[in-house]
């Protein structure tokens, strides 16, 4: 009977054992999990970072489409200025060539005008202001003649009328050639080159107008009358000298021609 009774006690004892060992393995201590609250904070927090990096870059990337089409618009506008310019600009260039051209024409229209006025003038007043010439001088076409004062060897009166800017006289065309015939000179210098051949005398018309002769240096030609003679350039001559005339002035004739209707 008391061996029963000792079987039970253990039994009983070993079945409390297990039951504390259950409840130990149920309800002991264990490895605590990880705070999964903070875990859910980092993470919210994360998100939130994440939303508003998302939206300034939303911000951002409309603020820099906005520019970058009000920044396309100004240089659009700008080009259209600019072409614009460059069509006014165009457009007044050739006005202004038109205008310069015309102009241009206007006052070559004047100034022959002007020439032929002053020509009719000369010819009833040859000192009249108008004549684009020294004093004492002859007008012909677009040269100024005059004739010096006293009588110079060749190479002389090629320095003197070289001082005043002109030249010996030269007879380079026929119209020339039928004025200076017209004007019966006599031992007047020609700025033609010495030559080393005397030649007595030669009609002017073969003298201007023909290749055959040498020229050289010692012996010079010179007018007389209808001729070219020759003599030693020492010798002293009569001197002509020709330069070119001035432009009649316009506003002087103009100015000119008010006076005399004021008269």
């Amino acid at each position: 009977m008391s061996e029963e009774i000792t079987y039970a006690n253990l039994k009983f004892q070993d079945f409390d054992k297990k039951d504390n060992i259950q409840e130990l393995d149920i309800c002991g201590p264990k490895v605590p999990p990880a705070p999964s609250h903070l875990w859910n904070k980092t993470v919210l927090a994360l998100s939130f970072l994440c939303l508003l990096l998302l939206i300034g870059l939303g911000v951002l990337g409309g603020m820099f489409y906005a520019t970058l089409q009000a920044h396309m618009a100004e240089l659009s506008r700008l080009q259209n200025a600019e072409e614009e310019l460059q069509r006014n600009v165009s457009a007044q260039m050739l006005h202004n060539s038109n205008s310069s051209a015309e102009i241009s024409k206007l006052s070559s229209s004047l100034q022959r005008l002007a020439t032929s006025l002053c020509r009719e003038l000369y010819k009833k007043e040859p000192e009249h202001k108008c004549k684009p010439c020294p004093k004492s001088s002859v007008w012909y076409k677009g040269s100024c003649y005059f004739q010096l004062s006293d009588a110079h060897a060749w190479q002389a009166s090629e320095r003197l009328c070289s001082a005043q800017n002109a030249s010996l006289l030269t007879i380079e065309d026929k119209s020339t050639l039928e004025f200076i015939k017209s004007s019966n000179l006599y031992h007047v210098w020609l700025g033609l080159s010495p030559t080393y051949n005397y030649i007595d005398h030669v009609t002017i018309d073969e003298k201007i107008f023909s290749s055959k002769c040498n020229l050289s240096e010692l012996y010079c030609g010179y007018v007389n009358g209808n001729y070219v003679s020759y003599s030693a350039c020492s010798r002293k001559k009569s001197v002509m000298c020709l330069k070119t005339a001035s432009e009649v002035k316009v506003m002087n004739m103009l100015m000119s021609n008010s006076l005399e209707g004021s008269m």
